[in-house]
């Protein structure tokens, strides 16, 4: 994963956030949401939760533009 690339792990972004270790892996992995976690797994990597968890986060639709 990207984390070891960073210098981090996910015991470590689970002592940053004083939560269990397996509680980060459940989220990452998609079998749990977590914003918090999601925000912190996605800092970690210099991204998003939006680009890093796309299928959590879809994409806002255009607002309509016709006139009713």
């Amino acid at each position: 994963m990207e984390l070891r690339l960073r210098g981090k792990s996910i015991a470590s972004v689970a002592r940053d956030l004083d939560v269990l270790r397996s509680t980060v892996t459940l989220v990452s992995q998609g079998l749990r949401r977590s914003s918090k976690i999601e925000h912190a797994l996605a800092d970690a990597i210099g991204t998003t939760p939006e680009a890093l968890f796309p299928d959590r986060y879809p994409a806002e639709e255009e607002p309509s533009t016709t006139n009713t």
